[in-house]
This record gives C-alpha cells, structure tokens and sequence, in this order.
C-alpha cells in the first residue's frame, strides 16, 4: 500500500491529498464499534495527526474532525488556539507516545456523550529541549462506526 500512496501523492493536488489522508485516517480509524478499536491503529492515527500539526496544517485536522468539535470551535479558532501554543515550541525533535485510554462518557448533552480515546505522546520541542512536554490526540467513535478526531492539546 505504501508504493500506492507515494505514488498517488506524486500526482495530486494539495486537496486532494487531504482527502486522501483523511481517507486513510478514516480506514485506519473506521472501525464497526470500541471494541474492534486496535490500539496500535489509534497510536498511528494520532501520530497522522500530529505530524500535519508539525506541518502546519492545522486546519486540515479540523476539516477531519468530528462534527460536535466543527460546532463548538471555527476553524479560525482551532488553528489559532493550536498556533499559539504549538509555536513557541519549535519543532518536534523526539516523540514517544505513552499511552492509550479508552473511556464512555456520559453528559447531558448528547453531542458530548459517547465513546473517546485518547493518545498521549512524550515530545521534546526544539525551543523547549529540557522539558518533556505531552501531546494528546483525542478520538470520539461517531454515530457512523469511523473513529474521527475530536481534539489536540498540550499539557
């Protein structure tokens, strides 16, 4: 598949290569229910996502987010808020992911209650080299049965 998706890349348009990547999000994220959720696909769907942070392509993780996160946040806003606590940082020299926490969440609003995973990486940033500093990449199973990205913070 790889040999695919280089050469695919080759010949598309930068759109066109976003939908391609939130294709294969999807197909790595789309799984029929929590419990088919492969802790290593979600470790690598987090670790897509970050990396087009490192790119600079903020916004194109929120074009792939989950619809109750498009509703609470504009899109100005997301890449704004990721911008500014991402920038100081400089580039990601080394990252480690640590963990994978599966929880059902319960809320009055039903937009926020459902199934998430979060993915939690160990990164040392170029302008912060002594500190460790944790990145999280936050999954919400959908009512269509496909993983989708619902958030990425700092802490």
């Amino acid at each position: 598949m790889s040999k695919f998706k280089t050469l695919l890349e080759t010949q598309m348009t930068s759109k066109s290569k976003l939908l391609l990547g939130t294709a294969l999000l999807a197909s790595w994220m789309g799984l029929a229910s929590a419990q088919d959720a492969d802790p290593t696909n979600m470790v690598r769907g987090g670790l897509q996502a970050i990396q087009l942070v490192d790119q600079g392509k903020i916004g194109e993780i929120w074009d792939g987010a989950t619809s109750v996160t498009k509703k609470r946040v504009a899109r100005t806003e997301f890449v704004r808020q990721v911008e500014a606590s991402r920038s100081p940082l400089g580039a990601a020299q080394q990252r480690t992911w640590v963990s994978v926490n599966r929880q059902m969440v319960a809320n009055e609003d039903a937009d926020l209650s459902g199934q998430y995973i979060n993915v939690e990486y160990e990164t040392r940033f170029a302008n912060a080299a002594n500190r460790v500093v944790r990145e999280m990449a936050s999954f919400r199973l959908e009512r269509d049965g496909t993983w989708r990205l619902s958030g990425y913070v700092l802490r």
